[in-house]
């Protein structure tokens, strides 16, 4: 599910943050208090060495992904994935993930979408997945309906756009319009194929899977030579390998950057000593208070609302996620401000990080 999200505008202490879950609390929600334990979610948190997330044992860890991160990258994205590929199939086993992103680009010309787009090359034990995303230049999720008079538009866009990839890595998939939502299926119904991401208009992410390993290496380079030559913002994504594997990998291109990502179970309060511990430039969330915006807005439209903390080297934040908008658009941040106690501002979170 894609959501509207909002966020403080200025940074916070930690009490700061405890003080907002008190004021939820106080109008009959039910936060998180310091001493609850929470999941916590780490990214971004650049590294030097495996060894360096040794710094997080004194907390339960999952989803322990190392990212090798290229910027501006000008590379041939075959040989990349190939060298991946080959060290991955050394290494696999049931449990490990390896997927490789680079930037495509929609050729058609587009009004209500990025054409900057994303595709992810992956491999799991026993199979490889192409996934390709679209961006919209507004989030507009499902049961609103600002962007009704325009659905049409949406809707050929997003079409066309699918079409360009589907058409480029050679994919059996079909590209429909039914009840006026966009859906796309596979010619084989067999064939392990998933959409998600969705907003207003239907799906903004396709996965196809195929159990050969090598099919979509070739076609995967075809797409993403669609961006050129622009210099390409690339990484690639590793879970569940040991740490000579992960130097393995790491060798293929030594000049990387090297961050993780993962979740950590842990009680409210320590948060601090997990940001301590993932500067300068880690970036933590967890979740403060969950509810549906009715208890609040009794004459409302009925809403999800996560309100989370969010850490970085610049100290604590709020962020606010609604599923829809309550309230008309001219409403919104005045009521947001008044449910927190601090301007926030509109912050769409990035698509393709």
């Amino acid at each position: 599910m894609r959501e509207r999200r909002w966020e403080t505008t200025t940074p916070l202490a930690f009490d700061q943050v405890l003080a907002v879950g008190e004021r939820l609390g106080a109008l009959g929600l039910k936060p998180s208090v310091p001493a609850r334990d929470v999941i916590c979610y780490v990214e971004e948190w650049t590294v030097k060495a495996p060894e360096d997330f040794d710094q997080l044992d004194a907390w339960s860890t999952e989803d322990v992904t190392l990212i090798h991160v290229r910027e501006g990258w000008r590379g041939d994205f075959f040989l990349l994935a190939g060298a991946y590929h080959t060290v991955y199939q050394r290494y696999q086993d049931v449990g490990t993930y390896c997927s490789i992103s680079h930037p495509w680009r929609v050729c058609d010309p587009l009004r209500l979408h990025d054409p900057r787009s994303m595709l992810w090359l992956g491999f799991r034990h026993a199979h490889s997945f192409i996934r390709v995303r679209l961006q919209t230049n507004e989030v507009i999720t499902p049961g609103e309906t600002r962007g009704d008079a325009e659905r049409v538009q949406w809707l050929e866009e997003r079409r066309t756009a699918f079409l360009e990839a589907i058409t480029l890595l050679e994919l059996p998939v079909e590209t429909l319009v039914e009840q006026q939502q966009l859906v796309l299926r596979p010619v084989d119904p067999s064939v392990p194929f998933f959409c998600s991401w969705p907003d207003a208009f239907g799906p903004c992410q396709v996965e196809y899977n195929t159990a050969d390993a090598y099919e979509f290496l070739v076609p995967a380079s075809k797409l993403a030579a669609t961006s050129s030559p622009e210099p390409a913002g690339v990484r690639a994504y590793l879970t569940g390998f040991s740490e000579d594997a992960l130097l393995d990998f790491h060798a293929i291109e030594p000049t990387s950057r090297s961050v993780y990502r993962c979740s950590v179970h842990c009680p409210l309060d320590d948060l601090p000593e997990i940001r301590s511990a993932i500067e300068p430039d880690g970036r933590l969330y967890a979740t403060l208070c969950e509810f549906q915006t009715q208890e609040l807005l009794p004459d409302g439209g009925d809403a999800s609302a996560i309100i989370g903390v969010v850490g970085s080297g610049a100290g604590f934040g709020i962020e606010i996620r609604l599923n829809k908008a309550p309230l008309s658009e001219e409403m919104m941040i005045g009521w947001l401000e008044r449910l927190i106690g601090h301007s926030v501002v509109y912050a769409p979170l990035p698509a393709f990080v």
